[in-house]
């Protein structure tokens, strides 16, 4: 009951935006997996001949698991979602991804021909596309690789 006109008119297009339905509406609060960035870190003087695979990445991390948890850790289920070079990618229940981080860290490593051989954790995270395409943002924050990269740029325009 308003006595400006213009009041009025603008409550008219409100009125056909509430008779739209709202099909589906999803909130996912708490993820069921959890996910984790592995590296491969070595100390030995041929670090370019070692690369990871699957059963490799599940060899050492069940072999951290048990040590951190005994029999509770290796029941710990994983899927290894990718291995490529020295970095992996695994899935874990979001409950036991503090667990599996712990073994991880703790676990010594394993000593293959006289070099050290064990699993770093890189970043974990409860979202996938929290992880995905973060590989050069060391590179960004990291001022000696941006005044390595700044000297190299000028050297080849000089």
């Amino acid at each position: 009951m308003s006595a400006n006109p213009t009041a009025q008119r603008r409550g008219a297009p409100k009125a056909h935006l509430e008779s739209s339905h709202e099909i589906l509406t999803c909130t996912i609060k708490s993820p069921p997996f959890a996910y984790a960035h592995l590296v491969l870190v070595t100390d030995g003087p041929d670090e370019a001949g070692v690369e990871l695979d699957n059963l490799l990445v599940k060899s050492y991390c069940t072999a951290a698991l048990r040590q951190f948890l005994g029999l509770t850790g290796e029941s710990i289920s994983m899927d290894i979602l990718k291995a490529e070079g020295r970095d992996c990618w695994i899935r874990v229940p979001r409950p036991d991804l503090g667990a599996f981080a712990a073994a991880i860290t703790a676990w010594k490593g394993t000593t293959e021909d006289g070099t050290q051989r064990l699993l770093r954790i890189k970043r974990c995270a409860d979202w996938l596309g929290m992880m995905v395409g973060t590989d050069g943002q060391e590179r960004v924050w990291d001022s000696r690789s941006c005044d390595h990269e700044s000297r190299a740029l000028v050297r080849t325009k000089s």
